[in-house]
């Protein structure tokens, strides 16, 4: 039986009076792919912005149990967390695309080291064994010497996930790690993370149904700040309240083409969806954290 290696324990987020998150509890185990899906300012990203000490909780404490022990990640600093074995990779690719994939896995392993020993160290035989490795494993082997710029969107994607394992994560953090790809190229990436939860956990915030059902473990959904509901996918895609909220819409990729944008300002985004439905979304650093409906009497 898998052991539990994070505990978010009735976690809450208050931004400027509005709650990004409600009272949630996740368990994730060791060694599974464990989805966070939901409709558009449910919490998914903001959960990850807590694990990795990107936001604060109002309330609530983040655990994280690496080899046994336990340790409390609420109230640490970001870069201590990555220390410990949590890395994240967002939505854009960030990789340095004046460099080589090689250059690229290179400096990503200076990451943990000082600024004086990574100016002048180079990887040791043991290191360039695991950067070939991994590349291998996400199948960049044979571009390693192609600079970032030439790599297709796909790729580009894999050399930055091949990035966090040459850090030997225990956990990774992805926010939507197939969008913008295509069939193959999301076939391609499910195999690699299947590879890679044997390594580590991997923490998914996804829209994209076809992709979850094709790799999860465990899902959990989330609307309003809350979890709905948590179970294999199965279970959640039989559930009937999850249909109503989100699988019935198609998800958050079909929900979003039936909303046009009317305005933004402030941190906040007005939309208009069907039936005349006016929606406010609260946005922190240009993304969702949260929603409420408005009222006829405030439209």
């Amino acid at each position: 039986m898998a052991n539990k290696i994070l505990s978010l324990e009735n976690i809450s987020v208050v931004f400027d009076g509005f709650k990004a998150l409600t009272d949630v509890n996740i368990n994730v185990m060791e060694n599974t792919i464990h989805f966070f899906i939901g409709p558009n300012g449910a919490g998914k990203t903001t959960l990850l912005d807590i694990i990795c000490g990107k936001t604060k909780p109002t309330n609530g404490k983040v655990k994280y149990f690496p080899d046994g022990k336990e340790i409390t990640l609420t109230g640490m600093k970001e870069y201590l967390i990555v220390g410990l074995g949590i890395g994240r990779k967002f939505q854009v690719p960030s990789v340095f695309t004046n460099l080589t994939v090689y250059e690229n896995m290179e400096l990503s392993l200076k990451n943990g080291k000082g600024v004086i020993s990574s100016i002048f160290s180079k990887p040791t035989e043991e290191e360039k064994e695991r950067i070939d490795e991994i590349l291998d494993m996400v199948d960049l082997l044979d571009k390693k010497e192609y600079k970032g710029i030439n790599l297709a969107h796909g790729e580009k994607q894999w050399l930055e996930i091949a990035m966090l394992l040459v850090q030997k994560p225990k956990v990774i953090l992805l926010d939507e790690p197939v969008a913008g790809m295509g069939k193959p190229e999301t076939y391609k990436t499910g195999e690699i993370l299947k590879q890679i939860k044997n390594e580590c956990t991997v923490v998914i915030v996804e829209h994209d149904m076809e992709f979850v059902k094709m790799i999860a473990d465990m899902v959990t959904v989330m609307h309003e700040g809350k979890v709905l509901m948590e179970g294999d996918i199965d279970s959640i895609l039989g559930d009937e309240t999850v249909q109503k909220v989100y699988l019935g819409r198609g998800g958050e990729r079909n929900a979003g083409r039936s909303a046009v944008q009317k305005w933004k300002s402030d941190g906040f985004l007005r939309m208009e969806g069907r039936a005349g439905r006016s929606f406010v979304i609260l946005l922190r650093d240009n993304e969702s954290v949260g929603w409420c409906e408005k009222l006829k009497s405030e439209r």
